[in-house]
């Protein structure tokens, strides 16, 4: 499980996949949220620009990421 803490208010979850390493690039995380594969909070999210606040939880490839403040 990887965790992310916040700089700002939020982050983007295209960011947020870059971030924690489970994506190569912004190209990719895009391609991984327009095919359904990665889930906020339990549900699945097909924006990328979506913005993860404090206590959401990412979940794509079968690995989590928590966002914290």
């Amino acid at each position: 499980m990887e965790t992310i803490v916040l700089r700002e208010d939020f982050i983007k979850l295209g960011q947020a996949l870059k971030a924690a390493g489970l994506v190569e690039s912004g190209v990719e995380a895009k391609e991984v949220i327009l095919d359904g594969l990665v889930k906020v909070n339990g549900k699945v999210e097909v924006q990328r620009g979506k913005k993860l606040y404090d206590q959401d939880i990412v979940e794509y490839n079968n690995e989590t990421i928590t966002i914290v403040k």
